[in-house]
């Protein structure tokens, strides 16, 4: 395929009339050319967003946890609905869930997820006779929506600090240590027939394992692939972080830091409230903030310390978490906006070599997203997989036209949604702001959601 860019911005800025060859969904050529030598002609080309950190099944009751029950409400009381929810879910479900979602993420700009992946078991809470069946909706939605996928298969153990006995909301993810780790090897063989998938796994929270069952479980994916990506939740609430600190004598982070072989594959989800010396930790063995702003802030969990972070050098990726948005101009847009509430200043994360904002959010997020999950992705180059997302110019031109304002625009100024075509490894899976299922799942989702309101 040729692919002729007017505007496309690359890892060291914009270009212009860009002549692109794609073969097998990687950009094998690239150079100036002519829009008479391409199949396909576009206007404004930007690299596709990696989620890094989605709950797929989340989407399906984001609308049903806005009501104050308890006078004080908190993460821990919206955790109740979510449990509430998440025992009448099915198999099908799940799948379905995903569907929607993934399609949602696609025409909003994600062109790949980590999904943080702990729904495991049946309703019940026994083990599916296929150990991997939920596993395999997740596959199989990704597939069908035409998003890459990174599955994380999540390995929960306890309710709380000093190996407490799960809750009976938690029954659907508990997992012995052998029986993830076959987990585990089911999900790499998955990941042989879906293309454009790999795995890795995500202990939930220092809460929920123990020392022996991180470091087994770690040491088994890493016998699978060298650079398989991990994820976990750390120090999301200040509640978190007292209870470590009471168990471990140390924060969340920082016995991280001491206890596990934290490199640049670790990705510490939310992160939220560390201190200055964990901050410099994470930064020095490489690990990125998974940073999810607007599931942080529904849930009241507080705000990374973005800009010390960034200062700093670290690496970052952005999440959607719980799935409240499903937008990565939104994250963004609040990403920056909660450190310009924090400091009072404006223009905060940007450098001199990217003053423009949201030029500098875009192309971090994107790299950091594609280091989150192991893939060839999160910047347009030779040798990258094509992951492009396509602006709709008519869209923008409401907005300030040139290339130093596009993606300021885009994440500061943009109302309507600006994504007009999304191509995720050399295939385009939406055109025209549409993708071809999206009717037929939503319909589907719909009815779904009427069930679920009933009960």
């Amino acid at each position: 395929m040729k692919l002729f860019a007017r505007h496309i911005l690359l890892a060291d800025g914009w270009a212009h009339e860009q002549l692109l060859t794609i073969e097998s969904g990687v950009i094998t050529s690239m150079a100036k050319g002519e829009a008479s030598q391409a199949d396909h002609v576009k206007e404004v080309i930007i690299p596709g967003m990696v989620n890094c950190h989605s709950h797929a099944f989340q989407r399906a009751f984001a609308g049903f946890s806005e009501q104050g029950s308890e006078g004080q409400d908190s993460f821990w009381t919206w955790r109740k609905i979510m449990y509430q929810f998440l025992s009448q879910l099915t198999v099908n479900d799940a799948e379905l869930i995903a569907n929607q979602l993934y399609i949602e993420m696609l025409k909003k700009g994600y062109t790949r997820v980590a999904e943080f992946h702990y729904l495991h078991h049946d309703i019940d809470g026994q083990p599916h006779q296929e150990l991997a069946a939920m596993a395999s909706a997740i596959f199989k939605a990704a597939n069908k929506s035409g998003i890459g996928l990174t599955l994380l298969p999540v390995l929960y153990r306890f309710s709380g600090f000093g190996e407490q006995e799960p809750n009976q909301g938690q029954r659907r993810f508990i997992n012995s240590v052998d029986q993830f780790n076959q987990l585990i090897d089911d999900c790499f063989e998955l990941s042989k027939v879906y293309q454009n998938t790999n795995v890795g796994i995500a202990p939930h929270s220092l809460r929920a394992v123990d020392k022996t069952s991180l470091l087994s479980a770690v040491n088994h994916v890493r016998t699978k692939d060298a650079n398989a990506p991990i994820h976990i939740h750390i120090a999301e609430q200040q509640q978190e972080v007292d209870d470590c600190l009471s168990h471990y004598d140390k924060r969340p982070v920082q016995w991280l830091l001491d206890n596990a072989p934290l490199d640049k594959h670790w990705c510490l989800i939310h992160a939220t409230h560390i201190n200055d010396a964990e901050r410099q930790g994470m930064i020095r063995t490489g690990a990125i903030a998974g940073i999810c702003p607007t599931t942080e802030a529904n849930l009241g969990d507080g705000i990374f310390p973005t800009t010390e972070f960034v200062t700093e050098q670290g690496t970052f990726a952005i999440g959607s978490d719980s799935h409240i948005s499903v937008n990565p101009v939104e994250e963004l847009r609040w990403l920056e906006y909660a450190q310009r509430l924090i400091k009072q200043q404006r223009a905060i994360l940007a450098d001199k070599k990217t003053p423009s904002v949201g030029q500098f959010l875009w192309k971090n997020a994107a790299k950091g997203g594609a280091q989150s999950t192991a893939s060839n992705c999160g910047e347009i180059a030779v040798g990258k997989q094509a992951d492009l997302l396509v602006l709709d110019e008519l869209l923008l031109s409401a907005y300030a036209q040139n290339d130093q304002f596009k993606l300021d625009s885009l994440v500061f100024a943009s109302i309507d949604n600006c994504v007009k075509d999304v191509m995720v490894n050399g295939t385009w899976v939406v055109e025209n702001g549409t993708h071809p299922e999206e009717q037929k799942i939503h319909q589907a989702f719909s009815e779904l959601l009427t069930r679920l309101s009933e009960n």
